[in-house]
């Protein structure tokens, strides 16, 4: 049987920090995929029914993510970082049915468990990208595969990057291999609003509905700065106020858009208004059923991006990139604004000039939400690393971040960035077993994944060719895990 991998990884520099051609509800239980429908001829009321409902009634490219089978697991004698505020040495982790059971310094193993003695090994929960462009930025790097931004207008909100996932991207086991269990694909800056993002469970699969996190909120790609006014330079916008002009223009349509379809929908009088694709998202947006991720570096555009949500009424999730959002920690603290920030990335462009390598740290000691992303397809591979630099330029600035907050950085806060950290992001009893069990610390440059467990499945082992997926692209090109070169 032919392994196929799907999965998201993302083309940072070239996808959103530059500005050329490619700039850059809670989880409900997974429907089963559908039937194929009946004849015309044989179909039932219910079914000719539906066909003649508005598609605006009808599902919208659902999940059809499947839990995969695995017997349960009991890892033991390793140091568990559960990002939830507790370290324990020489711990034990128990999960079963894609679920933790127990975690803590004892933990008995029932007699079907595949028993896992980590003694000198660490173990974290899943990582979690924010800021990926897998599938949508994939490799080979040829403009075949560059599918990540729709520049065509400065408002694209009509877009989805699922419908440009190439499910074959060989970027995708590297990340995985990386401990990398869930992705946000976004599409790239290029545009004022790019479109709407993939919230990914990261497994071998054959579709992206196959990998779509199941009940996860969609996010809304948004950019400031330079992208957009470079690349729209010749009919605008081509300046910071005409940028913010273009999304005041494009909310105000959403809101009476969205205004329409609530006084239908309460009274259903008439036809329902004609759908419109761009002000649909927007309109999720004004509902709150949408989250903003926007690509922003400077603090006083930041400030004007939040004044935005205010007038309009949203929440603006989380600021990405957001080189200088050290300068104004106190504020995104207040605001509830998560940052999903570089260890040490900047100095690329005009607006990326100022960085310093304690952002997250400095956000961190303001009472913010900080959190490590990659926006590449190395640095997905090696989060675990960025999120230990990022934490020791802080202790030796004097901040005196805990290990528990760095993993968090790449754990729980992206899972509440994503609106998942009811269900994922620290290793507790009832959350979902996305599990990492590292060769050694796991902020050490030394330390390799050993085993990725993704909803409690083995979908990664370092030492077992047989749990190293590969995707279709590469058979035959590359040799198998395991075989002479």
């Amino acid at each position: 049987m032919r392994q196929v991998m799907l999965g998201v990884l993302c083309i940072a520099v070239l996808g959103c920090a530059s500005g050329g051609a490619r700039p850059a509800r809670r989880p409900a239980p997974a429907p089963a995929p559908a039937a194929a429908p009946p004849a015309p001829s044989q179909a039932p009321a219910q079914t000719r029914a539906s066909a003649e409902s508005s598609s605006v009634d009808r599902a919208q490219y659902p999940s059809t993510y499947q839990r995969h089978p695995n017997p349960p697991v009991l890892i033991r004698n390793a140091t568990i970082l559960t990002a939830a505020g507790q370290e324990i040495p020489n711990g034990s982790i128990l999960f079963r049915d894609g679920r933790i059971v127990a975690v803590g310094a004892t933990v008995q193993a029932p007699p079907d468990a595949v028993v896992v003695d980590a003694t000198g090994k660490f173990v974290t929960p899943g990582l979690i990208d924010d800021h990926s462009h897998l599938g949508v930025y994939a490799a080979p790097g040829t403009e075949a595969e560059s599918d990540g931004n729709e520049a065509t207008n400065p408002v694209t909100a009509e877009v989805w990057a699922e419908h440009s996932f190439w499910p074959q991207d060989p970027q995708i086991p590297l990340a995985i291999a990386g401990g990398i269990t869930t992705i946000q694909a976004l599409p790239g800056s290029a545009n004022l609003i790019g479109g709407r993002s993939a919230i990914l469970k990261l497994i071998p699969a054959r579709t992206v509905q196959e990998m779509k996190f199941p009940g996860a909120h969609y996010g809304l790609k948004m950019a400031c700065g330079e992208n957009p006014k470079g690349v729209y330079r010749s009919r605008g916008p081509s300046t910071r106020m005409g940028n913010m002009a273009g999304y005041r223009s494009a909310f105000i349509q959403a809101e009476q858009y969205r205004q329409r379809w609530d006084k239908w929908r309460k009274d259903h009088q008439g036809d329902p208004p004609a759908r419109d694709l761009r002000l649909e998202s927007l309109a999720e947006v004004l509902r709150g059923n949408i989250f903003v991720q926007m690509h922003c570096y400077r603090a006083d555009e930041m400030a004007q991006m939040m004044d935005l949500a205010h007038e309009f009424g949203f929440h603006i999730r989380s600021f990405h990139h957001a080189v200088e959002s050290y300068k104004i920690a106190d504020l995104l603290a207040r605001e509830n604004v998560s940052v999903s920030v570089w260890a040490d990335w900047w100095g690329f462009k005009e607006e990326a000039m100022d960085g310093v390598q304690q952002n997250a740290a400095l956000n961190q000691q303001a009472g913010g939400r900080p959190l490590i992303h990659s926006d590449s397809p190395s640095g997905i591979q090696r989060l675990n690393q960025e999120a230990g630099k990022a934490m020791n330029a802080g202790i030796r600035a004097g901040i005196p971040i805990t290990r528990d907050q760095a993993i968090r950085w790449v754990t729980a806060n992206p899972a509440w960035a994503l609106g998942l950290d009811s269900i994922v992001g620290t290793l507790e009893p009832g959350k979902m077993a996305d599990v990492v069990v590292w060769s050694g610390d796991p902020f050490s440059v030394y330390s390799k994944a050993l085993q990725v467990y993704n909803d409690g499945w083995l979908v990664y082992d370092r030492n077992d060719p047989k749990h190293q997926p590969r995707t279709d692209f590469e058979l035959g090109q590359v040799p198998a895990p395991g075989t002479d070169r």
